[in-house]
C-alpha cells in the first residue's frame, strides 16, 4: 500500500474504527474515521476517498442507504461493507448496490489488509485506465491535430460541427498534410467512436482486388477466392470507412460506391445476395476531383455525393507559424527512442532552418526530419548540423543568422559521418536510420570521402 491512496473508516463502534484506522495507517494509507453514517456523507462529500470501510448496521442513516449514496455521488470510490451479521443476504444485498467486497465480524488484521490491498489495486487501474482514455481522446480528437493557425483553428472548429453528423465528408489536400488525422478526429467527435474506424487506402491496393477489398467476396468468385471474405463495408458496419485517395477508384468501382452510399447495401463480388451495412463515408484525396470530374475519369453524382462537407487541410508552407509547435511536438514524441539525455528543445538557428524550407513532404516530412535528429544527434539542443534533408527536395534558403556559414552539403556531410560513427560504418543499419537506400549512401559516401566504401 501507498501513501497516495487515502481511505475513510465509517463505523459506530469506536473500537472498530480504531483498530481499521491503525491497521491501515501502518501500511502507508492515509485513513480518516467517523462514527455514524451521516458525518461520513459529509466528509465523502468534501474529499475524494480511494476506499471507505462501511458498517451496515448504524443508527440513524443505515449501511446501505449510505452505500447508495457513495455509488451514486462518488462514483469513483471503492466500497468495502463490514458487518457483525454475516448472512448471505445482506452480502449479497450489499454486492448487487455497488459495493466491492465485504469482510465479516470479527476478522483479523491480516484479511483486512488483503481485501483492501485489493480494493485499492482496482481503484489505481480504474485511475489508470480513465488517464489513458483522456490521452486516448487528446490523442484522436481535434487536439490530435496541432496548430493554431487561423486555418487549422477552423478546420478544428468544422470537425467539431461535423463529427455529430452521419454526413459524408470529402477532404482534401496534399500528400503529407494529416489528412487521415482529421478522419480519425472527425469519428472521435462522433455517436460511432466506440465503433470500427476502417481504413482503405485506394492508391495501394492493386487495380482487380479494390472490389473484393470494399465489398468482400464469396469462395470461387475468382482465381484465388479460397473462402468466403469480409470487406471493409462489412468491417465498418455503425462505424467509420476512411477512403484514402479515392480519386484511384476504377470506373466500375466508383458505381459500386455510389450504389453503396445511396442505398446503403453492398453486394459480394460473385453473389447476388444484398447486404445492408450502416456506414459513414469519409474520403481523401490529394487530387483536383473537380478536374477529375471535368474530364471524365471520376463520377459526377459520386463526387456530390462525397463533398456533402468538404474540408481542405492546407500544406504545411501555408502555415508555417505552425511549424515551431510541430516540431516540438515531435521532439516530445521521439525523445522515448533516446537513452537519457533527452532533447530538450530546438536551437534558434535550427528552428530557423524549419521555418525557411519549403516542405513538400508537408507535416509528415517535418515529422521525418525530427525523428532522425532526434535519434542521432548527441546533443540535448538539436542544431543545424542535426536537420538533414532528402537529397530529393529542393534546396533550402540559407540566408542572414540561419546559415551561420554552413553549406547545406557541409550539415550533410557532417550528419552522414555522425551517422556512421553511431553504426560503426554499418552501412545497412545507417542508410535505414537516415531514410535513404545503401546505394544512395554509398553515393555520398564516395562524393564526401567519407572513407571506404
Amino acid at each position: 500500500m501507498s501513501t497516495q491512496f487515502s481511505i475513510l473508516v465509517i463505523d459506530d463502534d469506536e473500537t472498530m474504527r480504531d483498530c481499521c484506522s491503525q491497521t491501515l495507517a501502518r501500511e502507508g494509507c492515509r485513513v480518516e474515521s467517523a462514527g455514524d453514517g451521516w458525518t461520513g456523507l459529509e466528509q465523502a462529500r468534501n474529499e475524494l476517498f480511494d476506499v471507505v470501510i462501511l458498517d451496515l448496521r448504524m443508527p440513524g442513516l443505515s449501511g446501505l442507504d449510505l452505500l447508495d449514496r457513495l455509488v451514486e455521488e462518488s462514483p469513483d470510490t471503492v466500497v468495502i461493507v463490514i458487518t457483525g451479521y454475516a448472512t448471505v443476504e445482506s452480502a449479497v444485498e450489499a454486492m448487487k448496490r455497488g459495493a466491492y467486497d465485504f469482510i465479516p465480524k470479527p476478522f483479523t488484521p491480516k484479511v483486512l489488509r488483503a481485501i483492501v490491498a485489493r480494493a485499492l489495486e482496482k481503484r489505481r487501474l480504474a485511475a489508470e485506465t480513465a488517464y489513458l482514455r483522456s490521452e486516448m481522446a487528446r490523442l484522436q480528437g481535434v487536439d490530435s491535430l496541432i496548430g493554431e493557425t487561423l486555418a487549422m483553428d477552423a478546420i478544428k472548429r468544422l470537425v467539431r460541427r461535423a463529427g455529430g453528423t452521419d454526413s459524408t465528408v470529402l477532404i482534401s489536400g496534399e500528400s503529407g498534410t494529416g489528412k487521415e488525422l482529421v478522419a480519425r478526429a472527425l469519428h472521435y467527435h462522433s455517436p460511432r467512436r466506440d465503433r470500427p474506424f476502417v481504413t482503405v487506402d485506394s492508391g495501394c491496393l492493386v487495380e482487380n482486388l479494390i472490389e473484393s477489398e470494399l465489398f468482400g467476396h464469396v469462395k470461387g468468385a475468382f482465381t484465388g477466392a479460397t473462402s468466403n471474405r469480409q470487406g471493409r463495408f462489412e468491417l465498418a458496419h455503425a462505424g467509420t470507412l476512411f477512403l484514402d485517395e479515392v480519386a484511384n477508384l476504377s470506373p466500375p468501382v466508383q458505381s459500386k460506391l455510389l450504389r453503396a452510399l445511396q442505398e446503403r447495401e453492398i453486394t459480394k463480388v460473385g453473389s447476388a445476395q444484398v447486404i445492408k451495412v450502416d456506414v459513414r463515408i469519409i474520403a481523401a484525396t490529394n487530387r483536383d476531383l473537380l478536374s477529375d470530374v471535368s474530364s471524365g475519369a471520376f463520377r459526377e453524382d459520386l463526387f456530390y455525393r462525397l463533398s456533402v462537407i468538404p474540408m481542405n487541410v492546407p500544406p504545411l508552407r501555408e502555415r508555417k507559424e505552425d511549424i515551431p509547435l510541430l516540431a516540438h511536438h515531435f521532439v516530445r514524441k521521439y525523445n522515448c527512442k533516446r537513452t537519457a539525455p533527452y532533447v530538450h528543445g530546438i536551437s534558434d538557428q535550427a528552428m530557423r532552418m524549419l521555418l525557411d524550407y519549403a516542405w513538400p513532404g508537408n507535416v509528415r516530412e517535418l515529422e521525418n526530419v525530427i525523428e532522425r535528429a532526434v535519434v542521432l544527434t548527441d546533443s540535448e539542443i538539436l542544431e543545424p548540423i542535426d536537420l538533414v534533408w532528402h537529397e530529393f527536395a529542393p534546396a533550402m534558403s540559407l540566408s542572414g543568422s540561419a546559415a551561420t556559414g554552413l553549406r547545406l552539403e557541409e550539415i550533410e556531410r557532417e550528419h552522414i559521418k555522425k551517422a556512421l560513427a553511431i553504426f560503426n560504418s554499418h552501412k545497412v543499419r545507417t542508410a535505414e536510420a537516415l531514410g535513404i537506400d545503401r546505394k544512395t549512401l554509398r553515393n555520398k559516401i564516395r562524393r564526401y570521402n567519407l572513407g571506404e566504401i
